[in-house]
């Protein structure tokens, strides 16, 4: 019972908690209550806000993540956690649509739609323009169109670079580069014709388009005419994404960890938004993308360093300690994809990693060893390919290369990931030892699994 004071009497409740089925009263003594419950109409309101949500997640998936998405715009780690939970829905997130986009996430044909208020650099006065313009005349046909039609006062230099950058304008040219080589010319070339009409003067094009040709082939006309760069390659694939996550704060249209989702998932189990839920001293692996490094100093003067890294579900910090980071400092390119060994730490109820080991994707060479059902099955097979590899192991703390066993049954091919203690120093050597048992083994990078 839980006692509420009054004016004029000493009420008492029942406590519930919505967790469990029966006894809900949760008095310790002394009137105190034990925490997390709450009286009844508390604990009824918490139970229909569950299933409303519930309902909704289950019967209109789209709106709902959207709805979320909006909701928690403002930070960055629950949008990254919110997004990682629609990919694993099969809900795709689009980035911005010059075309499409508003305010807003948007629910669009089984995608979500990135908003425009979500890109940096661009303002709520150049979205109204965007927004007015697109809503009265229709889309927009090209870069030229679109700096023709808003108003260049709310719609500056800054936020159009912006919205290339990020992608906005993807499907009316993909050439992000030679988009903002003709945004040079075309910018100056809109500004100048916006300065005619507030003028009064009118172009050759203009005065056709009253009534000698039809207004549609004049408009078009008016366009092509408008000036253009010479031609150019587009943005390296890297690149293109390191500007799309400055602006949105995250990798939307791709992610450089995407194309190792299914083998990260084998070697690295447990994704970085899990760290929480594992216990303090666990040692693990994560293959992640390094967004920042912070070198300090530690009371002794030597280096060391905090690292920002993400995967696909979340963003948090690693630790690496002087003596680590003397011997892998030259790795940490920020922007670069890394296998990492650590432990988990909790500090000021915050979890990081403690960084013990690092190793760049492209160089992690894993030792495959194919088997048959009948090999997994032997527990003598089983037992000659564990010593084996314990041999191969030698000082625990050196033995770096994963071992992936390939269990192979018709069309079915199942992953299998071996433990810590039975990964191997050398690759090479590893596999030469496997075969000479009769073992089929070969030697395979990260990125090719």
């Amino acid at each position: 019972m839980v006692k509420i004071m009054t004016r004029r009497a000493l009420a008492t409740q029942n406590v519930y908690d919505i967790g469990v089925e029966r006894d809900h009263n949760f008095v310790i003594k002394n009137g105190l209550i034990a925490s997390n419950c709450f009286n009844k109409s508390h604990s009824t309101a918490y139970g229909y806000v569950t299933y409303q949500t519930a309902y909704l997640k289950a019967n209109y998936p789209l709106e709902y993540m959207a709805a979320l998405l909006t909701a928690h715009s403002g930070d960055t780690d629950k949008v990254q956690k919110y997004i990682s939970t629609c990919l694993s829905m099969n809900i795709q997130i689009e980035p911005p649509d010059i075309n499409r986009s508003g305010v807003d996430f948007t629910p669009s044909t089984n995608k979500i739609l990135f908003g425009l208020s979500a890109v940096r650099n661009v303002g709520q006065n150049a979205i109204a323009s965007i927004l007015l313009v697109r809503n009265e005349a229709g889309e927009f046909k090209s870069l030229s169109d679109f700096c023709d039609r808003v108003d260049l006062r709310a719609v500056n230099r800054r936020t159009l670079e912006a919205l290339i950058h990020c992608g906005a304008f993807d499907k009316l040219e993909s050439n992000r580069h030679q988009l903002i080589q003709d945004l040079e010319l075309v910018y100056d070339w809109a500004q100048s014709r916006a300065r005619d009409r507030a003028s009064g003067q009118v172009s050759l094009f203009d005065l056709l388009g009253d009534g000698f040709l039809n207004n549609k082939s004049t408009a078009q006309n008016i366009f092509e005419v408008a000036p253009k760069a010479k031609p150019i390659s587009d943005y390296p694939p890297q690149e293109k994404l390191r500007m799309e996550k400055e602006l949105l704060g995250f990798y939307v249209s791709d992610h450089p960890l995407k194309s190792l989702r299914s083998s990260a998932r084998v070697l690295a189990p447990i994704n970085l938004s899990q760290l929480g839920e594992q216990r303090e001293e666990m040692t693990l692996c994560a293959v992640v993308m390094l967004n920042g490094v912070k070198k300090v100093m530690t009371k002794k003067g030597e280096p060391m360093a905090i690292l920002q890294i993400e995967d696909l579900t979340t963003q948090l910090e690693a630790v690496v300690f002087p003596k680590i980071y003397e011997r892998i400092h030259l790795l940490l390119q920020v922007d670069s994809r890394f296998i990492l060994w650590g432990k988990v730490d909790r500090r000021d109820d915050q979890t990081q990693l403690i960084v013990e080991d690092a190793e760049s994707v492209e160089t992690v060479q894993m030792v495959m060893v194919e088997l048959n059902p009948l090999q997994a099955a032997t527990i003598e097979e089983q037992y000659r390919l564990r010593t084996i590899l314990q041999e191969q192991s030698g000082d625990k703390e050196k033995a770096k290369v994963p071992v992936i066993g390939i269990v192979q049954a018709g069309n079915s091919r199942q992953l299998v990931r071996f433990g810590r203690q039975f990964w191997v120093q050398d690759s090479r050597t590893a596999v030469q030892a496997l075969q000479s048992a009769n073992f089929f083994a070969h030697m395979q990078q990260l990125t090719g699994i």
